[in-house]
């Protein structure tokens, strides 16, 4: 019965629920990183918005080069649209997509941050192995009469 109460009394409500909105956090300030790696995770997806990043296309146009329906494409700029990488205008029945001009910035932003903390990481190694010098002396080894 003592074990039962030893071991309850380390778990805490308030600190599952600190845990959990940290998380929670995270999660937030990602959730435009992660829509838009998912958009950019299909093939077709990244083909549309590389034609996208040569100027404003049709449907029909950007259909073209896909063995798939109209239907399938507007799908596609729809998850696009969503994540915020692509926008449309309509203009009486022809729809226009063009790339969104801030759609990336998210991702460079994330993208850059890692890499600044890695290049931080490298240079501590560097600077922690430049401290660590060589010893000169020989490494003296037992013999057998010691």
């Amino acid at each position: 019965m003592r074990a039962a109460t030893t071991v309850t009394k380390y778990f805490s409500h308030d600190l599952t629920i600190l845990g959990e909105a940290v998380i929670l956090k995270l999660m937030l300030k990602y959730l435009n990183i992660d829509s838009s790696f998912r958009a950019l995770a299909e093939p077709t997806r990244r083909a549309i918005v590389e034609r996208l990043s040569r100027g404003p296309a049709t449907v029909s146009d950007l259909a073209r080069p896909f063995d798939m329906t109209l239907a399938a494409v507007v799908q596609h700029l729809q998850v696009l649209e969503q994540s915020g990488l692509v926008q449309s205008e309509k203009v009486g029945r022809v729809r226009t997509y063009q790339i969104e001009p801030g759609g990336l910035a998210p991702l460079a932003d994330w993208v850059a941050e890692r890499r600044s903390l890695m290049e931080r990481r490298l240079d501590r190694l560097g600077e922690l192995l430049a401290e660590t010098e060589p010893s000169t002396q020989e490494p003296r080894y037992k013999t057998r009469e010691e």
